[in-house]
C-alpha cells in the first residue's frame, strides 16, 4: 500500500507538480504536502462553465477561483487560471443534455476527469514541462514492483473515496497523477488545514454540478436546453398504461419517487420503480425491486485502468454508483456477470470494477436484459 504523502510511491525525487486547485479543502492540502514533500510546485484552477457565479454553486465559481488564488498566496506559489469552458461544453455539458435526450442516466463528473482534468489539463501540464499532476481527489497510487506499474486504490475515507469517478484513467494518465489526500480521512484533511492555517479549511464540499445552479435546478437546466415531453407508465406485468409522468427524459431506471401513486401493481402497497425509458414511444415500463434485478450487466466503452487487461470469467467486485455497494461479479466480453442477481444500473451510468480496494477499470451500462 501507497505510504502516507504526496508520493504514494512514486518517485522519490523532487519533481514538477502542477497542482489542480479548485478552491476547495482538499486541493488547497494537496497543493500544501506536494511543497511539504519538497516538490517544486504551481498552482492552476480551470474556469470550466462560462455561467459560474458566486453565487451559482458547484466547484467552478469566482468566489472558488479567488479561494484557490488566496491559497496560492498563502503556500507562496504561483497561480493560473486556465480557461476550458469550451471543451467542457463541448465534452461534458452538451453529452450530458444529448444522454438525457435519449432517456439515460450520465454522470458528467466522471466525464469531466476524462476529458478535462485527466486529458486536457495535462496534457498542457505536461506540454509546459510539469512531470505529474496532483488533484484532492481521495484515492491512492501505488506503484507495483517490479512491473512498475500504477495501481489505483480506493481512498482511507470510504466516505469521501473517489476511485469510482476516477476509475476511468490508463496507466498512461497514472503514471503522471498524484493523490495527496487519499491516505487521509476528511477530518485528517481538514486539521491539516487548520494546522498551516489554510483559508479553506472549514470550508464545506462542494456537492451540486458545477454547471446547474440551485436556482434553476436539473429540471430547468435540461427545460432550456431540450424539449421534455409527458409520457406514459405501463405496468410491466399487463403492459396497461397505469399512470403519467411529466417528462420522460428526467426517469432513471431505478427511480422509485416522482412516479405517482396509485399505480396498483397487484398487491397492496407495493412499491413501484422505472425499469425501462423509452423516450420514442413516450413510454416508461414500471415494476417491482424483483423486476429490477439482472444476473448480466452490459458495458459499453469498456476501459482498464489495470494493464494487461484482466480475462475473462476473473472474478471481481462491480460498484455502479459512487458509493453504492460493491457486488461479486466476474468479468466477461462486454460486462459483467453478478454471482447473484442484482439491481441493474441505468443505462449511461458508469460501473466501476475493483479487485478488493484495486480499480480495475470501468464501462457505461447498457440496457440490462430483462
Amino acid at each position: 500500500m501507497p505510504g502516507r504523502g504526496a508520493e504514494g510511491r512514486r518517485p522519490a525525487e523532487a519533481v514538477k507538480v502542477l497542482v489542480a486547485m479548485s478552491g476547495g479543502v482538499d486541493s488547497s492540502v494537496a497543493a500544501a504536502m506536494c511543497l511539504e514533500a519538497g516538490h517544486e510546485v504551481v498552482g492552476a484552477t480551470m474556469k470550466l462553465w462560462g455561467g459560474a457565479s458566486s453565487s451559482s454553486g458547484g466547484c467552478c465559481s469566482v468566489a472558488d477561483v479567488e479561494d484557490a488564488r488566496r491559497v496560492a498566496d498563502q503556500l507562496g506559489i504561483a497561480h493560473y487560471v486556465f480557461n476550458f469552458t469550451r471543451e467542457f461544453n463541448d465534452w461534458v455539458v452538451d453529452p450530458y443534455v444529448m444522454e438525457h435526450s435519449r432517456g439515460r442516466t450520465p454522470n458528467p463528473c466522471i466525464e469531466c476527469n476524462r476529458r478535462i482534468k485527466f486529458d486536457r489539463f495535462l496534457d498542457r501540464a505536461i506540454t509546459l514541462g510539469y512531470d505529474a499532476v496532483a488533484t484532492g481527489h481521495h484515492a491512492r497510487l501505488a506503484r507495483e514492483v517490479p512491473s512498475g506499474r500504477c495501481l489505483l486504490l480506493r481512498g482511507k475515507d470510504p466516505l469521501k473515496d473517489q476511485s469510482y469517478v476516477l476509475a476511468v484513467l490508463a496507466q498512461r494518465q497514472l503514471r503522471h497523477c498524484l493523490f495527496p489526500v487519499g491516505e487521509m480521512n476528511k477530518a485528517e484533511v481538514r486539521q491539516h488545514a487548520v494546522d498551516i492555517g489554510l483559508r479553506t479549511a472549514h470550508k464545506p464540499d462542494s456537492l451540486d454540478l458545477c454547471f446547474v445552479s440551485s436556482a434553476v435546478g436539473r429540471d430547468g437546466f435540461l427545460a432550456d436546453r431540450i424539449d421534455l415531453h409527458p409520457g406514459d407508465l405501463v405496468d410491466a406485468r399487463t403492459d396497461q398504461v397505469i399512470g403519467a409522468v411529466s417528462a420522460v427524459e428526467m426517469v432513471t431506471v431505478g427511480q422509485r419517487r416522482g412516479l405517482g401513486r396509485g399505480l396498483g401493481l397487484g398487491r397492496e402497497g407495493e412499491r413501484r420503480y422505472a425499469l425501462e425509458v423509452d423516450v420514442a414511444s413516450r413510454r416508461v415500463r414500471v415494476g417491482s425491486s424483483e423486476d429490477l434485478l439482472t444476473e448480466i450487466q452490459p458495458l459499453d466503452n469498456l476501459c482498464w485502468t489495470s494493464e494487461p487487461p484482466p480475462a475473462p470469467g476473473t472474478r471481481a467486485l462491480a460498484q455502479a454508483s459512487a458509493h453504492g455497494p460493491a457486488l461479486d461479479c466476474s468479468i466477461e466480453p462486454g460486462g459483467v456477470r453478478y454471482l447473484k442477481p442484482a439491481r441493474r444500473a441505468a443505462p449511461g451510468q458508469t460501473v466501476a470494477i475493483y479487485d478488493g480496494d484495486i480499480v480495475l477499470g470501468s464501462g457505461i451500462a447498457a440496457p440490462a436484459p430483462a
